[in-house]
């Protein structure tokens, strides 16, 4: 009987190791995949809740988010677009600077009655910035920029406008 209780906690000891690294692996996976497209949200202190999170003072917003974007390549052109939901054009800047494109803005909290509560919060508010590499160098002087439906669309003429060049091998 014994025996058969040490097999079992040996054999459940196993079992959950390799849950948690399955877990753990899953999570890596996860922050490998969308690491680029998380952004810190920092907030005002007048933003900050109240110390019991109730009062009629701004619920406690998470502090990160996802920027869900895509990078699309042509012959001419780089083509970055970002999800910005919730977002004025006016509260949103974009920089291009070494090679980075840095889109910075700012989401803000509107709050429509003050006699209501909150039970789930999962979007983000806040000042954010965000940078994203470039492939190819471009011409900023002809870049331009969009937003409609919640979706910033940035275009940027690649300079020269070259594809790539395959070099043989003597």
């Amino acid at each position: 009987m014994l025996d058969s209780l040490k097999q079992a906690g040996k054999n459940i000891g196993r079992d959950l190791s390799r849950t948690w690294e399955n877990i753990s692996e899953g999570w890596r996976e996860l922050l490998n995949h969308s690491s680029e497209a998380l952004t810190q949200f920092t907030r005002h202190k007048s933003e900050e809740p109240d110390e019991h999170g109730a009062g009629g003072m701004r619920p406690a917003f998470p502090r990160w988010s996802l920027l869900a974007g895509e990078m699309e390549e042509t012959d001419k052109e780089i083509v970055v677009r970002v999800e910005l939901p919730g977002m004025e054009k006016e509260d949103c800047h974009i920089t291009i600077d070494g090679g980075m494109l840095y889109l910075r803005g700012e989401k803000r909290f509107e709050r429509t009655t003050q006699d209501s509560t909150y039970h789930v919060m999962e979007r983000a508010y806040g000042a954010f910035q965000r940078a994203i590499p470039l492939p190819r160098n471009v011409d900023t002087n002809d870049a331009q920029a969009s937003y409609k439906n919640g979706v910033l669309t940035v275009r940027l003429p690649k300079l020269g406008g070259e594809k790539g060049r395959t070099i043989p091998i003597s």
